[in-house]
């Protein structure tokens, strides 16, 4: 017999617990606007709850119990998952009944009483003014130069995310105003001013090298490479790490210096509620944590260098 002509068993069809994870993803999608890397992220959380609760027999989202999610936790502990990794999925989980609940699917979240261990706050590590101003104040050479400084002062002049720095276009530009509009997360826009090295250097760039990098191709990002393209999260990640290593400066990151600059803001004088604007936070106590850093660092100079700062020694 022909092996072509073997009939393949029929595919089981979707539990409605598994049309109720594809509805929300397509919420999120649709109204939400979460790109495509975030979604990938939210269905494979919610893949692995859904297999740990058909080994149940749960097959209807009315089915779901809180000791179901508690199991899974506990069963995600004894495979020994990074605690970041168990918070990460019981906050998809969270998401996904929540929306059940808003739909009428569900009475109430079997979600809303369960409880994962509070991870440790990390606090964000930011540059000194010297080592920011060492970056950006030394030589820039080649073709690329002026790019380079152009998409490093927009980074630390703005605040910006990476993803929001290379996905720039041109219409987004408006430097006689002095500040850019950023597309972030839910393709939310939000004008964020820009100070005068950025903007310089932007106009540099813009008045020459972009056009000798693209060679008579058109293209509306604003920071592109020699072959025409837009610059890349990698591409830039690579500059930067090459860039402090030259200078001998202290391991970077594109979110380091988007640190760096929410701190010396904050730093000096700043009002919380301003610089949650200018780096798009949609709540309040995200940009919390930018306070707790400046007087971390506050509490450090005080200690190393004020004379009446430790117990005297008799």
């Amino acid at each position: 017999m022909d092996a072509r002509s073997t009939t393949r068993p029929p595919r089981t069809p979707p539990t409605p617990l598994e049309r109720s994870v594809d509805t929300y993803l397509d919420y999120l999608a649709t109204n939400r606007g979460l790109a495509r890397n975030t979604l990938d992220a939210y269905g494979r959380d919610l893949a692995a709850l859904l297999s740990f609760l058909a080994a149940r027999g749960r097959t209807q989202p009315q089915a779901v119990r809180s000791d179901d999610l508690v199991d899974y936790l506990a069963w995600l502990r004894d495979r020994r998952s990074q605690a970041a990794s168990v918070a990460r999925r019981l906050s998809a989980a969270r998401g996904w009944l929540r929306f059940l609940e808003s739909t009428g699917e569900l009475k109430a979240s079997p979600a809303a009483s369960v409880r994962s261990a509070r991870l440790p706050r990390r606090l964000p590590r930011p540059w000194t003014r010297d080592d920011v101003r060492r970056l950006l104040e030394a030589p820039f050479d080649g073709l690329a130069g002026p790019r380079d400084r152009a998409m490093l002062e927009t980074l630390y002049g703005a605040g910006l995310r990476v993803s929001e720095l290379v996905s720039l276009r041109l219409a987004q530009l408006n430097l006689d105003g002095g500040y850019v509009v950023v597309i972030g997360k839910g393709n939310k826009e939000r004008p964020v001013p820009v100070g005068v090295p950025a903007r310089e250097a932007l106009r540099a760039y813009l008045d020459g090298p972009r056009a000798a990098m693209l060679r008579r191709r058109m293209s509306p990002h604003v920071f592109v490479t020699p072959r025409g393209r837009a610059m890349s999260r990698q591409g830039f990640w690579k500059l930067l790490r090459r860039r402090a290593l030259v200078l001998d400066l202290p391991p970077v990151s594109p979110h380091r210096l988007r640190h760096s600059f929410a701190t010396h803001l904050l730093e000096g004088g700043a009002d919380l509620r301003a610089v949650q604007a200018m780096l798009g936070h949609a709540d309040i106590g995200t940009t919390q944590i930018y306070t707790d850093v400046a007087r971390t660092r506050l509490r450090d100079l005080h200690r190393r260098f004020h004379p009446r700062s430790k117990r005297r020694r008799i």
